[in-house]
């Protein structure tokens, strides 16, 4: 598709429907499909997309033993609290998580320690 927005290619499209040019001609010229030309004569304003249904988190059934772990973590010393590499280690071993990346588990304990 050219670098015009969607809004002015509808309003191309549509312009140049009313100069007399047929369907198949306004899909040539545009590279477009059927469907788009009949959408961009049917309304000056294309449609909104759909948003992408959020999708789980192969995280999820971890995400409350990391909980766990982050609130026992606040009554120990400093230097006894767990890093992330330990709660990483610690899923791995214990709670046989194997297809987690350790980027996801870091991500996720950073969102819990900023608010």
């Amino acid at each position: 598709m050219s670098p015009k927005s969607r809004v002015e290619l509808y309003a191309a499209i549509r312009r140049d429907a009313r100069e007399g040019m047929s369907g198949r001609e306004l899909q040539r010229s545009h590279g477009l499909g059927w469907r788009t030309v009949q959408a961009a004569l049917g309304s000056a304003w294309p449609a909104q997309r759909a948003p992408y249904p959020t999708r789980a988190s192969k995280l999820d059934p971890f995400k409350p033993i990391i909980d766990l772990i982050l609130v026992a973590d606040l009554d120990a010393p400093r230097k006894q609290r767990h890093t992330i590499t330990r709660i990483f280690d610690r899923l791995c071993r214990e709670h046989d998580m194997t297809d987690v990346s350790y980027p996801v588990v870091r991500a996720y304990v950073q969102e819990r320690h900023d608010p």
